[in-house]
């Protein structure tokens, strides 16, 4: 498809409708089209329309004006709760007259070694002090994984965590507390609100990239074509009927 005749905005769109994109899993393309906006973190809207000007009394219409953090390349291995950096100007000498210096406010961050039930397993992380909150606020580490969505989690690190975690739970792996069963159906039993189908659990958190690789694999295991099947039987065919052929002249002459 040329992609140049339609315009850019589009095209993610339109090669997601052709060739290997096309046949990704339905639950993975639906995935990549969340319009869902992202929780507020840098920001706070007003919750309003319109709001009384206080000096003139008459109704004004109010905008919602969302800061958008920037994502470094450290961030998808930490867990940084949705913050991130934001860039802005202050003037030199807090004087408005004075010159604007470009400036970027970076979150705090800290090394916390963080425990899953799931996983039986401690990482050490680097988070933010909202990180910490919104899993106390989420009654743990793991529930804190399973309930953020990927546009709030901003952490490839997190997305990782939670495919593992749903894999795990939909397995029902005996390597979690090999020796402890009655432990081992507790943990399951405690998250099984989040289990899914392992067909699905195996796509979460996927980069676009990486699923078309998974896509490129599964289909290379997969039997030869059918219409390969058959081209070679048309070639066969046809070689026999050749052979064929100058016998039944013969049987004629």
């Amino acid at each position: 498809m040329p992609l140049h005749k339609y315009p850019p905005a589009i095209w993610k769109s339109l090669k997601l409708k052709e060739g290997i994109y096309s046949r990704l899993p339905a639950h993975y393309l639906k995935s990549l089209n969340d319009t869902e906006k992202p929780t507020p973190v840098h920001w706070k809207p007003h919750g309003l329309k319109y709001k009384i000007n206080p000096k003139t009394g008459l109704r004004e219409r109010v905008a919602d004006v969302p800061i958008l953090p920037y994502f470094p390349p450290e961030a998808n291995s930490g867990l940084w709760g949705g913050e991130g950096w934001i860039t802005g100007y202050r003037y030199a000498n807090n004087d408005k007259l004075s010159t604007r210096l470009r400036v970027v406010w970076k979150p705090q961050l800290f090394d916390r070694q963080l425990y899953s039930e799931l996983l039986d397993k401690t990482f050490s992380i680097k988070v933010t002090m909202r990180t910490l909150d919104l899993i106390d606020a989420a009654y743990g580490f793991d529930f804190y994984i399973l309930k953020t969505p990927q546009r709030d989690l901003c952490s490839m690190f997190g997305m990782d965590l939670k495919r593992a975690m749903l894999i795990r739970l939909a397995t029902k792996d005996s390597n979690l507390h090999p020796n402890d069963e009655a432990k081992r159906q507790q943990i399951y039993n405690k998250y099984k609100a989040f289990e899914i189908p392992l067909e699905e659990a195996e796509w979460v958190g996927l980069t676009l990239e990486e699923a078309v690789e998974k896509q490129r694999l599964l289909e290379k295991k997969d039997p030869t074509p059918v219409f390969h099947v058959a081209v070679q039987e048309l070639l066969q065919k046809i070689e026999i009927q050749k052979l064929e052929k100058p016998a039944v002249i013969e049987n004629r002459s």
